[in-house]
């Protein structure tokens, strides 16, 4: 039996790539979304690489859709899963009192609610030597004006990892936050604004899921831990963030973002 993988928000960007790069290694992939059409596209390109795919709807949001789309996965991955990526993802721009307040519950609900939800749900199925990747951001360094919400989403996620990876070590089972900046996906297609500008989109999808691949297939002591930067520009401020006194990281933060 392969190794196995479930994905969230597979049907396109980062999502995407990460079940190309699994499925390019032989490993059986659950690519799981709510774009039925992206994932029956992916299924495709799967198939041209002679993997092996699993595809079906998940509303991150709810439970049930979750069961059901673990219990599919797992008759067929045989019981357990390996790695579980938590991908699935939305964001707003602009200033927090402009964007309205069920856009903002929304992202909550996807990017954290989603998370937890897969995180406790899939818990079972996970065993020693199983590995849970979580998409974080470069917004969790330090609060992102015009992107309050996503930037608070991905704290928590930032927290919830600290605290599993510690809660599920003696299990065996391991979680990493990956914090890439910018990527040139549609969550960033067509905006403009000033950290945008600043810092421009210097990653690529596969560039991520690259990234995604090493941090479920290595310990954390061979690349940094429960929290890993992806490109350069992140691994150097993440560094800088570390050692830089609270009003000097606030000041940087002002300088990119207004």
């Amino acid at each position: 039996m392969p190794r196995s993988v479930l994905i969230t928000g597979a049907a396109a960007g980062i999502g995407r790539a990460t079940a190309l790069r699994f499925a390019r290694e032989g490993w059986l992939v659950g690519a799981y979304d709510v774009d039925l059409d992206g994932l029956a596209s992916l299924a495709t390109e799967v198939e041209v690489l002679s993997g092996d795919v699993v595809t079906g709807p998940l509303d991150v949001r709810e439970a049930a859709s979750w069961r059901d789309a673990l219990d599919g996965f797992v008759a067929v991955s045989g019981g357990s899963l390996d790695v579980l990526v938590n991908n699935a993802g939305i964001i707003s721009i602009g200033r927090f009192a402009d964007v309205p307040l069920d856009r903002q519950q929304a992202i909550i609900d996807v990017n954290l609610k989603g998370l937890v939800n897969g995180c406790h749900l899939a818990r079972p199925f996970l065993r020693r030597g199983s590995h849970v990747v979580n998409l974080a951001s470069a917004s969790a360094i330090y609060g992102q004006p015009g992107m309050a919400i996503y930037s608070a989403t991905k704290f928590a996620v930032r927290g919830l990892s600290e605290a599993l990876d510690l809660e599920w070590s003696a299990d065996g089972i391991t979680v990493t936050a990956l914090w890439p900046l910018f990527t040139d996906t549609s969550m960033v297609w067509g905006h403009d604004f000033p950290a945008l500008r600043r810092l421009k989109v210097s990653l690529t999808a596969d560039d991520v899921a690259e990234s995604v691949y090493a941090a479920a297939t290595s310990a954390h002591g061979l690349l940094g831990g429960v929290h890993r930067g992806v490109g350069t520009k992140a691994r150097v401020l993440m560094g800088i963030s570390e050692v830089s006194p609270s009003w000097a990281n606030r000041l940087f933060n002002r300088l990119i973002s207004t």
